[in-house]
This record gives structure tokens, C-alpha cells and sequence, in this order.
């Protein structure tokens, strides 16, 4: 049986780099004495999501680059522990900033870099870059080899964001977040698991965070089990809404088993049928004044 423990550090952050670096660390030192292999933060951990009620100029002095000192001290940490981190961040990019994630393998090596695609233009993430792509990567766990991709709290909210992650072979899809995760939030999660046959991990500031109640969840994916009549309930944990790290084990075994057998994910999909899904044309009553491409 191949279990995969995985971490989500449901901790508070605030706007200072050097604290929330210093409490990170010790963060993914608890989780491997909890046996991770594998721990997630909340969204933009660098400043705490500290990016609403600033002026734009405030906040995006926050960024950091993609080999800052920050994000290069959970590589460190990463290789120490043996022990895989998604770390997460403002990332300064191109002049401008974007929401980021970067994932160590437990060699340290940085194994894959993710942007947000689906950025909030109807708030203050309409001062960032979008990310251009989603994005698989093959990570070595103590469990062997295992695809895991990324994707980060409103990219939930389009069924496209894990379809396409499904597509690349993304066994696990780990989600960083930063906002209330309540009954339909929930739901969009144990649907996009259950329709992809995938498992998604979904990390979530605690309650005393501002716009933020904890909840954070893993969802296996698997629905059905040939020794269970009708279906299981794919949430393996839902974390409460205080602080804390919250630990999961995820059978990749059954998950595997499942994905060979079940009708989800791409096993009856007609995709030439969908072209109107990658049609840019925008009708009403969805037309709204503060959309990018």
C-alpha cells in the first residue's frame, strides 16, 4: 500500500517577509515530524494575502523574485527534511508582481513554478500577471513517482483549470487558498476531484485571517469501491477552522486502481464536440467592463 501523508499548514500570516519566513519553516519542521511527505501553504504565504485594503503600490513593493532568499530557504529546507513544499508567494515578475506557487522536491529541487491563471480583475488582483499556463510535474516521493500539479483558489472556480491539469496527468492537485470556503466552494472542489478522477488538496488561512475561515480539505477522488454498494465519500479530511497543521494519507494505490476501472476523467470524453469551449466570445449577461485576456 502506497500512502502519501500530506500536510496543510492552516497557519496565519501577516504582511512582514521575515516572520512569515521564520514561522514557515518551523511550520514544515512540525510537519515532518508528523510524517509529511509532502506540505502546503495557504496563497501568497510571503505576505499573507496582504493584499486587500492596501494601495496597490504598498503591497506590490512585497514581491519577491522566483530565487529570492525566501523562496529559495524552503528549497534548503525542503532537501534537509526530505520532504517535498509548496511554498507560496508574491512573485515579482516582469516589472510588475504575480501569485505564485513553487514546488521542492524533497531533493530540493524546484520541480515546478505556477502562476495564477484566473486572477480576481473584479478586485486588487487585477494589478497582477496572470499566469499563461497550467502545469505537471513528475515529483519523487518516498511512494515513487507520483504527477502533481497546481493550480490556486479562484482557478476552482473553472472546471477547465483540473480538466487541463487531468490531461497533463496530474495524479494530485495541490490549491493553495485564501478565502471562505463554505458549502459551494466545498462542492466545486469534491466535483472537480470526482469528475477527474483526481485528488486535490486545498489549503486555507485559518478563521482569525481576514475573508478566510479555515476548511481547508483532501479530497481522494474515489467515488466508488467494488466491495462498498453505491458511493464513498471522497473528503478524507476537512480541516476545522483554527489554526493548525492537519495531515491526510492518501491512498495512491486505490486512487491508481480507480483511474484504470471508472468512466471519469478522460475515459469517455468527445472532445471534438467541445469547440465552443475555447471560443473567446463573451455575450451577455456575462459581459463584464474589468475583464482581461
Amino acid at each position: 500500500m502506497s500512502i502519501l501523508k500530506i500536510a496543510l499548514l492552516q497557519l496565519a500570516a501577516g504582511y512582514d517577509l521575515s516572520e512569515n519566513l521564520e514561522k514557515g519553516l518551523l511550520a514544515c519542521q512540525k510537519a515532518k515530524e508528523l510524517g509529511a511527505d509532502i506540505a502546503l501553504f495557504p496563497e501568497m504565504w510571503s505576505n499573507g494575502y496582504g493584499i486587500c485594503d492596501r494601495p496597490a503600490e504598498q503591497w506590490m513593493a512585497d514581491a519577491v523574485s522566483l530565487d529570492s532568499d525566501f523562496v529559495n530557504a524552503f528549497g534548503q529546507l525542503a532537501k534537509e527534511l526530505q520532504m517535498a513544499v509548496g511554498i507560496t508567494f508574491l512573485e515579482a515578475y516582469r516589472g510588475g508582481a504575480r501569485n505564485s506557487l513553487a514546488l521542492f522536491d524533497r531533493y530540493g529541487e524546484r520541480r515546478l513554478t505556477y502562476a495564477k491563471v484566473h486572477t480576481c480583475d473584479f478586485g486588487d488582483e487585477k494589478y497582477l500577471t496572470a499566469g499563461d499556463d497550467f502545469y505537471v510535474t513528475e515529483l519523487d516521493t518516498a511512494c515513487g513517482a507520483l504527477k502533481v500539479g497546481a493550480m490556486i483558489c479562484y482557478d476552482r472556480e473553472f472546471p477547465e483549470s483540473a480538466r487541463i491539469l487531468m490531461l497533463k496527468g496530474a495524479e494530485l492537485i495541490l490549491v493553495p487558498n485564501a478565502c471562505p470556503m463554505e458549502i459551494n466552494r466545498l462542492s466545486q472542489l469534491r466535483g472537480r476531484a470526482f469528475e477527474n478522477m483526481t485528488a486535490i488538496a486545498t489549503c486555507n488561512y485559518p478563521a482569525d485571517m481576514p475573508d478566510c475561515n479555515g476548511n481547508s480539505t483532501v479530497f481522494d477522488g474515489v467515488a466508488y469501491l467494488p466491495e462498498m454498494e453505491g458511493s464513498r465519500d471522497t473528503c478524507i479530511l476537512q480541516a476545522g477552522e483554527g489554526e493548525g497543521i492537519y495531515m491526510a494519507e492518501l491512498d495512491l494505490d486505490m486512487l491508481r486502481d480507480y483511474r484504470r476501472t471508472e468512466a471519469h476523467g478522460n475515459a469517455y470524453r468527445h472532445p471534438k464536440k467541445y469547440g465552443l469551449l475555447t471560443g473567446e466570445k463573451i455575450d451577455e449577461p456575462f459581459v463584464r467592463a474589468d475583464y482581461r485576456k
